[in-house]
């Protein structure tokens, strides 16, 4: 077997990524608190579902880059094949 080795600038990359999915859910919490006039606690509360909506963020944004790449590698084959 091959080993597969993941740089420390990949691991930062996937981080940043992951902590961006975590804003974007914990900014999206706060629009839902703020626009039905709920309490300010149920930032704290929903923790269980912001990490879950954030790993659904990251795998939907992991499912879009892997689309991206793989588009990316079908035009590059085809061009060295013509």
């Amino acid at each position: 077997m091959k080993d597969i080795i993941i740089t420390g600038k990949r691991i930062k990359i996937e981080l940043f990524t992951l902590l961006a999915c975590f804003i974007i859910a914990e900014a999206l919490n706060v629009y839902s608190i703020i626009k039905y006039g709920t309490k300010f606690s149920e930032i704290f509360t929903t923790l269980g579902y912001i990490a879950i909506f954030t790993v659904a963020l990251y795998v939907a944004w992991t499912i879009i880059r892997l689309c991206f790449y793989g588009i990316q590698y079908l035009i590059k084959n085809r061009k060295k094949n013509n």
